[in-house]
């Protein structure tokens, strides 16, 4: 069995994208998750799942989501030593963690779309691009930074959803 985390992108965010979290869980369970977690009620999901299936995952709890509850919701997947590697590569080790966040992107960008990220666009907000993370430092807030999802998304031509720093850490331990 693999552990694998499951980050679903804008579930239970200001009352938009409702989802019973037991109803999350159910769907994981139907589709062949063990030992299943949550953590908080914004569609974060830690299973164990035969490997095999893995990569299968997003798309078939996607799919359910939208004929059981009419919700279109992206998703991205990590298993449990990818977390990991995400904590343990983080580019400003000294920085105060409440400042910190990572967008988990869907597929690895190119050297060519990383090169469309604006490195200014936000002042005085940073961003590390490292394989399939980009990582966040924003000093004036998350809800302040113009390093959105959406902007993310249409630069690298992925999905992407993003995660504080005090999250990230609470996916690894579960």
């Amino acid at each position: 069995m693999e552990r694998l985390i499951l980050l679903l992108r804008g579930i239970n965010v200001g009352g938009k994208n409702v989802l019973p979290i037991r109803e999350l869980t159910r769907i994981c369970a139907e589709l062949g998750g063990q030992n299943i977690r949550t953590y908080l009620q914004s569609g974060n999901v830690a299973l164990d799942l035969v490997p095999a299936q893995a990569p299968k995952l997003a798309d078939a709890v996607q799919r359910q989501l939208a004929a059981q509850f009419g919700l279109n919701v992206p998703i991205v997947t990590r298993n449990r030593l990818e977390v990991l590697d995400v904590l343990a590569h983080n580019p400003w080790p000294d920085c105060d963690p409440a400042l910190l966040s990572v967008a988990f992107l869907a597929h690895a960008p190119t050297a060519a779309q990383i090169a469309r990220l604006e490195p200014n666009r936000s002042p005085p907000d940073q961003f590390h691009v490292d394989g399939r993370a980009v990582y966040l430092h924003t000093p004036n807030g998350l809800g302040r930074t113009k390093l959105t999802n959406a902007w993310l998304d249409a630069k690298l031509t992925t999905i992407s959803t993003v995660r504080n720093w005090r999250t990230i850490g609470a996916l690894a331990e579960l």
